[in-house]
């Protein structure tokens, strides 16, 4: 068939997460460690919540921008737990989950030639929805500075046709959260240049030990902040597919535009789920996270016994320990791992070629399959 496709989609290549992922299929005994999804199921109000719309009836379309009742649930809950402040009319947006929301932005913002920075290593899906629109994504090394974004580095990234910058924290896949002290540094350069500025946040409940700041919590760049959130980590939703865009108004009555076009509204009885998840079951992420914690120290223990390089992650699910010592690439190592020491994991190169010489292991899992994961990971490091 001669017809021509947009090369801009036809040159995309699928997630390396989901490369690995699908790979397991010709190894039905090796342990998976690659998605990055709770093993916990959503709480039982959620699931109630889902029911009774549906019962009720109560599927039918909501305005493009979400229900009312979301918006104002979710303005509650950030302005109470991020001292975020945003007028639900106006301000707020339901998505089809965060990587939609994310999927608005760019397709409002980017225009061809524009240039988009991104601390790296970084979730995978990121850069193709980038390239989809023309832009060019520019990565801010993080791997010799704990993985936190260094402003010197930022302002030697900066050019004429630098559009956005965006920020994960806590990140995919290192786990590493951001200081408060860096990111007010990080505001105070920004906050007079004329670059937007978005922020994933979808793992600021999943935070160990310490306060998640929101980005959002700043007035002084709100006027070009988008701010995204959702609830597939932190109350297990992933398959309601449930996100929250948050800025200014003027930011969010185009990007609501967008979203219009594409998915028209995110699923009604999932949006009435989502009311019970901000309202009634706000303590949820903290039942996860106890357990979470349990098993990164494990994780971490055992990869510092096996003599690997790993930073200790402070938020999300992930591990990012470094395999550059052994002399393979992280596409070998991982590709060996899961055909000879029967462990599915991510390669580094995965999270752009910034993250190229690590691994990221997914500890969102049962403690029993990560003991045995841990065993099968020690014994091939030993085979080597």
């Amino acid at each position: 068939m001669s017809l021509e496709m947009n090369p801009r989609i036809t040159d995309l290549k699928i997630s390396g997460i989901r490369t690995f992922a699908n790979k397991l299929v010709n190894y039905p005994d090796a342990l998976n460690l690659t998605i990055g999804q709770p093993d916990f199921p959503a709480p039982d109000k959620v699931k109630l919540a889902a029911i009774k719309a549906i019962a009720e009836d109560k599927a039918g379309y909501s305005s493009n921008a979400g229900l009312l009742e979301l918006r104002q649930a979710a303005a509650d809950f950030f302005r109470d737990k991020y001292d975020c402040h945003y007028n639900p009319e106006t301000e707020i947006m339901i998505t089809n989950g965060a990587s939609q929301a994310l999927d608005a932005v760019l397709r409002t913002i980017l225009l061809p030639g524009d240039e988009f920075i991104i601390p790296a290593p970084m979730y995978a899906g990121y850069v193709p929805v980038i390239q989809s629109v023309g832009a060019k994504a520019v990565y801010l090394d993080t791997t010799d500075t704990h993985f936190q974004p260094s402003v010197e580095r930022l302002k030697e990234l900066l050019t004429p046709n630098t559009k956005a910058i965006m920020f994960n924290y806590p990140t995919n896949p290192t786990g590493a959260v951001i200081a408060h002290e860096v990111m007010d540094e990080i505001v105070e350069f920004l906050k007079d240049k004329d670059i937007y500025i978005i922020s994933d946040e979808i793992y600021s409940e999943n935070s160990f030990g310490h306060e998640h700041k929101s980005f959002g919590s700043y007035p002084e760049i709100k006027d070009r902040l988008f701010l995204i959130h959702g609830l597939s980590k932190s109350h297990a939703m992933t398959g309601y597919r449930i996100g929250f865009l948050m800025g200014d108004a003027r930011l969010i009555a185009q990007t609501v535009k967008v979203s219009a076009f594409n998915i028209l509204c995110a699923s009604v009885p999932s949006q009435y789920a989502a009311i019970a998840a901000l309202t009634e079951c706000r303590d949820t992420p903290d039942v996860m996270n106890a357990s979470y914690m349990k098993r990164r120290d494990y994780v971490y223990g055992r990869l510092v016994d096996m003599g690997i390089d790993v930073q200790k992650p402070e938020g999300a699910f992930y591990i990012f320990p470094s395999i550059k010592k052994f002399g393979m690439t992280s596409e070998e190592f991982a590709t060996r791992l899961m055909a000879e020491g029967g462990v599915g994991v991510v390669p580094g190169s995965a999270f752009s070629e910034v993250g190229e010489g690590y691994l990221r292991i997914t500890y969102a899992y049962a403690m029993e399959t990560l003991v045995l994961a841990m065993d099968r990971l020690e014994g091939f490091v030993k085979s080597l």
